[in-house]
């Protein structure tokens, strides 16, 4: 049914988009008086055409006036640029003051070139007149910030202790084509996902045991400083649901130390890492293989892992050091004895790590050398052998034995307390699409 004409005509003075409009909220309350009344407000004559006419006016406006400034200051920032200078970041931070320039180029060893990492945050105070007042800049691989502030014809500077605030961030992600891949796509640090491989290291082989569709849930520390994230710290607890298998880890603080624990309260860590490198692709497995040098078909005892050279090699185990040197077709090469009948081996080093000796002690997850191409090698690569009772067994499939346990009872009663609440967070992760909270 169509609106009665005399509905049209009282709003036809208006804009034709304002008539949709008032037919739109109108209309539906309009219907039944329309009905009603149609045969006593129905036109007898055809609606005269709408006509439409533009008027243009010229508004006089009151004349502009700058406001007086007088010493009003500005605070500003600035991101560090890769390969900027002193100069090209006060020129962004709109800094035109001789008297400061000259004082931060003789004044300020603590601005030297090495200071200056892309991606870091400069704040500086500044005013009008470009003269600087106060300049704020984070010092590296410390939490402290350097402060250089005006003082008449002068500049003080001092060290100042950054107030950083760490906050609990919860995320979750899915494995599409890789743990990077999942972990950017949810916005998590490069630093986080890492810790996640290590932390389920034991348990998952991230080079080849992922599969599309796991999923991981995280809870971890992320310090601020001025309302603004500068870095991040360690998982509190994560989860990771690998080929239908769902593994927990749930860290433990003992005073300024701790450890992750399973949620039972056994320690997480395994007596071995499954690899000797963080992150690499298994280029020859434990198998027998055509050897690229010799020309024959041999068995190959252990797991070559690809990797560019000086890539760092890591201990699997606490250990001591049974040899360092230099052994045949493997080239440098450092054995490990490990407690009980396990001892590993790795070889084709670059060379091994600096001070190392036969009947040191290394710890699980210590660099131990670096990869190379050394003895009979076609190219950089590490091989890692896992030996039991003096026999090469295949490290991927090896039964890995855990860590003794180390809690005592009062512990685990701490631990039941300080894991519960965490607990639940990870399981409403699970039940939910939640991707993000804070």
């Amino acid at each position: 049914m169509t609106l009665p004409r005399i509905f049209k005509r009282h709003v036809s003075l208006t804009a034709t988009t304002a008539q949709h409009r008032i037919y739109l909220a109108l209309g539906g309350g309009f219907l039944a008086f329309a009905m009603a009344t149609a045969t006593a407000v129905a036109p007898t004559q055809p609606s005269a055409p709408l006509t439409q006419q533009q008027i243009t006016e010229t508004l006089a406006l009151p004349s502009l006036q700058q406001l007086p400034l007088g010493g009003a200051s500005f605070f500003t920032e600035e991101r560090i640029q890769r390969g900027e200078t002193l100069q090209d970041l006060l020129q962004r931070l709109r800094v035109d003051d001789p008297l400061a320039q000259d004082y931060l180029r003789q004044a300020t060893p603590e601005l030297a070139g090495e200071q200056f990492i892309a991606g870091k945050q400069i704040s500086a105070e500044v005013h009008a007149d470009g003269t600087l007042e106060r300049l704020y800049f984070p010092l590296n691989g410390r939490e402290t910030i350097l402060m250089l502030e005006r003082q008449g014809h002068s500049f003080t500077q001092q060290i100042l202790g950054e107030r950083l605030e760490s906050h609990a961030i919860i995320k979750s992600a899915e494995i599409e084509t890789s743990l990077f891949g999942a972990s950017d796509n949810a916005a998590i640090p490069d630093s986080i996902a890492i810790q996640l491989a290590e932390l389920f290291s034991g348990e998952i082989d991230f080079h080849r045991d992922l599969r599309k569709g796991d999923r991981f849930s995280i809870s971890y520390e992320m310090h601020y400083l001025n309302g603004r994230p500068i870095r991040s710290g360690k998982i509190i607890a994560a989860e990771f649901v690998n080929a239908g298998k769902t593994h927990r880890a749930l860290w433990f603080a003992r005073g300024e130390d701790g450890e992750y624990l399973t949620p039972e309260g056994a320690p997480l860590r395994k007596a071995f890492l499954r690899s000797p490198l963080k992150f690499s692709r298994i280029s020859s497995g434990f198998k027998m293989r055509f050897h690229p040098i010799l020309n024959t078909w041999r068995a190959h005892k252990g797991i070559d892992y690809a990797a560019s050279t000086g890539t760092p090699v890591r201990a699997t185990g606490d250990a001591v050091v049974a040899f360092v040197g230099k052994k045949g077709g493997y080239g440098n090469t450092v054995i490990l004895k490990h407690q009980g009948r396990h001892e590993t081996l790795y070889a084709h080093l670059s060379r091994p790590a600096k001070a190392l000796r036969k009947g040191m002690q290394v710890s699980q997850g210590e660099t131990i050398g670096y990869v190379g191409s050394s003895g009979w090698a076609t190219g950089p690569h590490l091989h890692y052998e896992f030996r039991i009772n003096n026999v090469a067994v295949n490290p991927l499939s090896a039964n890995i034995p855990t860590a003794l346990p180390s809690l005592s009872k009062a512990e685990r009663q701490q631990f039941k307390e300080t894991s519960t609440p965490l607990l639940r967070q990870l399981d409403r992760l699970k039940q939910s699409e939640i991707a993000y909270m804070e």
